[in-house]
């Protein structure tokens, strides 16, 4: 058996946990936060037999696409009459991150 997290971009999580629990996986979500970024996430639980992980992770990574996004950046401290010019970059968000564990144990009360 094995326990699978995955953490996504916000605008995949809905789409996404359409498609895992119209295939009879059944999902706990919680809203999460990037540390670079500092954006929205969710984290996604699963628990599936072995042979189900191959389906799951293709499930995920077809639901799930990356993205770019302007970022800005801030110097760590400004002094008073300074001119600073906000410079920004373009980087990649979504898609997912995905992890497969082992899960010794599985129950529901």
């Amino acid at each position: 058996m094995k326990f699978i997290v995955s953490v996504v971009n916000r605008d995949d999580a809905v789409p996404l946990l359409d498609v895992l629990v119209t295939s009879g996986y059944r999902v706990t979500t919680f809203r999460t936060a990037g540390g670079f970024l500092r954006k929205e996430n969710v984290t996604l639980f699963t628990c599936v037999e072995d042979e189900q992980v191959e389906d799951v992770v293709r499930l995920i990574q077809d639901n799930c696409h990356t993205r770019t996004q302007q970022v800005g950046s801030l110097p760590p401290v400004m002094e008073s009459g300074e001119l600073y010019v906000l410079a920004t970059e373009e980087v990649e968000v979504g898609g997912a991150v995905i992890f497969v564990l082992d899960a010794v144990q599985f129950l529901k009360a």
